[in-house]
């Protein structure tokens, strides 16, 4: 919210400095984020008039000018800009001044004396227009101080309001913060309604009370169109960020920052039929003020007439209907549409409009017809006219609660002890309606928050404001009362920090990736045809929450692809967002929705960074396995085939821990690789994040002190007989003297019957007591055989 100092103190005048003014709104919660001087430093500058306009003697590009300053002579100037004539008035630098980096002193220019300078708006710092001097309206006084009659000792304030205080986007929502702050008197603008001239009124209809709770309007009949705005309203509007546009035009932007109030004015003869708010029906289009041409999606508020959408409620008018320097006749409009209503509608069409940034925070809904009266007033003053009644349609409006607020939970939020009568006070300045019951411990207030207040919900909100004008810098910093106690973390647990660390020493990079996607990405990478939609995106392709980390990782590839980059390997690790009725309200936030953290992580190019004593190869599936493995190290995962919509079929394995499925790993399915563009597939892989933060905690064995032995046990066994089923089970049943069992070959061959293979175990055994015989360990290696026979009809091969 930017907006002119002076135009602030019309409303209020605290006996406070600029620079003071400002810590006190940053301190309670409007941060100051920058102070300007709307002109440089420059002095001895009048109003003149031009009463004599002659060419000059010995140049052709100048003229000399005779110019009355307000002096008992004329000034003779000389001047080279081609805009100069007979009885303008403009900025005279007189002899003597100091203008932003010249001096004006008396000269001789081409044989003609010049006591002056008329002056562009460049040449005093104003603006960037050099084209001529600076035209000045013709009522301005003649011979005053140039900075004294433009109000340039005048300061810009721009303040970066948070989004919950929409009530603080216009001068007067700022002065009611300052006169609360201060106890300053607040002189709102008077406005007195306008007494009707005419009967003509215009007709309203609001089908759609669920988006649209009012609707006031006014016709205003025999306008000229063509006035120009006041000087002082010009100012005002430009340095409040609004270029002049057109006196109606102007108007509304005024009231609009004046009042917080966005207004729109239509040329009544362009206009169909009564107006109807509703919401868009399919295939509908309207061409904006902007010339843009947007379809209204039925999920869009619209005013329509006759011919259908003339504009998007609360957003911006239509093309069709908007007032020109034709229009005779014209229908101001003042109406509230919720901020649900209007949230998130801009952003779809990639545009942003003063409106929709007021009315999606919330407009007050009891200034409507306050507005129309305010821009009547305006327009009948500089453009004339013949006004009707005000027409006020209300449907719905919203409803204020009051909020109860706790005096001894507000002292304990604040941290120090606020008094009661200080807690009525300031809800008597911030105007809430309330009142105060109880007594000791059940002391309380009960508020009700004003119509352009929709940040007040809840205790703490009430908490908030009187901690705001009580002053955030009047809270003592103290040391905590408790303790500080280093709690050592179980070892059984570890951080996610220390799974990116391990990810990090495996040559991986970590990524942070939006948690918005495309909804085209969940259909592939997840199979997901139903994620969660968001109900206001900050871009069309980030519609829905991701459910899969897989996709994210697969754009980081194309992206690093596309800048040459032939080996990537990165990590994420984030959350991820399913339906889940069981889940409700609790640590994860959001009822119906599970939010598990996932790590991800993708491979793509060469296995090594190119060596002279390593041959290059391909990233394989492998690899990334091992990488996997060791996350989990000291426990063993399983690598079990299935199907993931992400993945190659029949290269891709779910990987399970005790028996729970955990995650996911394969090469990227060639449909999405030639889909996504990627010269190879990358091999991917996706975890619960909590199945890895558990860990064994190692625990005491004697070391033996006799030598172990080592058998090889080989068997044969059907084709679809996984080696890692087989390790399972002997792991799982060994017994007590078999330390160690680990697979070592696989053979295929002549010597062994079509779909069977032979798989090769190394089994070592070893006793604390004594040292093991040939027979022991001969009847170990007999019985794992045995189990192997009886589990998967495994043959041994001798």
């Amino acid at each position: 919210m930017q907006f002119p100092e002076s135009w602030l103190r019309t409303m209020v005048d605290p006996e406070l400095t600029t620079d003071a003014l400002a810590h006190l709104l940053t301190m309670s919660g409007l941060e100051v984020e920058a102070i300007e001087a709307v002109a440089p430093p420059f002095s001895r500058v009048v109003v003149a008039q031009i009463i004599k306009v002659a060419k000059h003697p010995k140049a052709d590009k100048l003229t000399l000018c005779k110019v009355n300053v307000g002096q008992s002579a004329p000034l003779s100037i000389v001047c080279g800009a081609p805009n100069v004539t007979t009885g303008m008035k403009v900025p005279c630098a007189l002899v003597g001044a100091e203008l932003p980096g010249v001096a004006i002193k008396e000269t001789i220019v081409r044989g003609v004396e010049s006591r002056g300078m008329l002056c562009s708006a460049r040449e005093l710092g104003l603006a960037d227009d050099h084209s001529g001097v600076l035209a000045l309206p013709a009522d301005t006084p003649l011979g005053r101080d140039l900075r004294e009659v433009l109000e340039l000792d005048d300061k810009r304030i721009t303040i970066k309001l948070t989004p919950n205080r929409g009530d603080c986007l216009s001068v007067l929502g700022i002065a009611r913060e300052v006169a609360a702050l201060t106890g300053a008197k607040l002189a709102a603008p008077q406005i007195n309604p306008v007494p009707p001239r005419s009967d003509a009124t215009f007709p309203v209809k609001i089908s759609d009370p669920s988006g649209c709770g009012r609707f006031a309007s006014r016709v205003i009949r025999n306008v000229n169109a063509t006035a120009s705005a006041p000087g002082w309203m010009k100012r005002r509007l430009e340095r409040a960020g609004q270029r002049s546009i057109s006196a109606l035009v102007d108007v509304t932007n005024y009231v609009m920052l004046e009042l917080g109030r966005p207004l729109h004015v239509y040329d009544l003869d362009k206009l169909r039929g009564g107006i109807d708010v509703r919401y868009g029906r399919g295939g509908e289009r309207v061409t904006l003020l902007n010339e843009l041409e947007v379809e209204v999606y039925p999920d869009v508020l619209a005013i329509t007439d006759q011919s259908g959408p003339i504009g998007l409620a609360g957003i911006m008018g239509g093309d069709s209907t908007k007032a020109d320097d034709r229009t005779r006749h014209v229908l101001l409009e003042s109406a509230f549409f919720f901020p649900e209503a209007i949230a998130g509608r801009a952003r779809r069409f990639n545009f942003a409009s003063d409106a929709s940034h007021r009315f999606e925070r919330g407009v007050d809904f009891k200034n409507n017809v306050d507005g129309i009266e305010r821009a009547t007033e305006l327009i009948l003053q500089i453009c004339g006219g013949e006004p009707g009644p005000t027409v006020d349609t209300v449907a719905r409006l919203p409803e204020r609660k009051a909020v109860r607020m706790r005096v001894a939970r507000a002292d304990k939020v604040i941290g120090v002890s606020v008094a009661p009568n200080e807690m009525a006070a300031t809800f008597q300045r911030l105007g809430f309606a309330y009142t105060h019951e109880g007594a000791g411990g059940d002391e309380a207030f009960v508020a009700t928050p004003p119509s352009y207040r929709f940040d007040v919900e809840i205790e703490e909100d009430l908490i908030e404001e009187v901690t705001r004008v009580h002053g955030f810098d009047r809270i003592p910093a103290r040391p905590p009362v408790a303790p500080a106690v280093m709690r050592s973390p179980p070892e059984s647990r570890r951080s996610l920090h220390t799974l990116r660390a391990l990810l990090a020493a495996a040559d991986y990079q970590e990524v942070i990736n939006f948690s918005f996607v495309d909804a085209e990405w969940e259909r592939d990478f997840a199979g997901n045809n139903a994620p969660l939609r968001l109900l206001n995106p900050i871009a069309s392709q980030l519609a829905v929450m991701r459910s899969t980390l897989i996709a994210g990782l697969v754009a980081n590839v194309r992206y690093n692809l596309n800048r040459n980059a032939a080996r990537v390997r990165v990590f994420e690790v984030g959350r991820v967002f399913l339906r889940d009725p069981r889940v409700g309200d609790g640590d994860l936030g959001v009822a119906g929705v599970d939010q598990p953290t996932r790590i991800g992580g993708i491979a793509f190019g060469d296995a090594l960074v190119k060596s002279w004593s390593e041959p290059a190869r391909p990233e394989d599936f492998f690899d990334v396995k091992g990488d996997i493995e060791a996350l989990f190290y000291p426990r063993r995962p399983r690598f079990v085939a299935a199907a993931h919509a992400a993945l190659h079929t029949g290269r891709s394995a779910r990987i399970e821990l005790a028996g729970v499925p955990v995650g996911w790993i394969g090469e990227l399915h060639p449909q999405w690789q030639q889909k996504y563009e990627l010269p190879s597939a990358p091999i991917v892989f996706e975890l619960d994040a909590e199945s890895l933060l558990t860990v064994s905690v190692p625990q005491y064995a004697e070391v033996s002190k006799f030598p172990g032995v080592t058998r090889d046990l080989a068997v044969v066994v059907d084709e679809q007989v996984s080696a890692d089923a087989l390790l399972g089970v002997l792991e799982a049943a060994r017994p007590s003297l078999v330390k160690e069992v680990w697979l070592f070959d696989l053979y295929r061959g002549e010597s062994i019957a079509k779909r069977r293979k032979s798989l090769a175990f190394r089994v070592v055994m070893q006793d604390t007591a004594r040292t093991l015989t040939d027979a022991e360990a001969d009847a170990t290696m007999a019985d794992l055989a045995q189990l192997l026979a009886q589990r998967f009809g495994a043959e041994r091969r001798s």
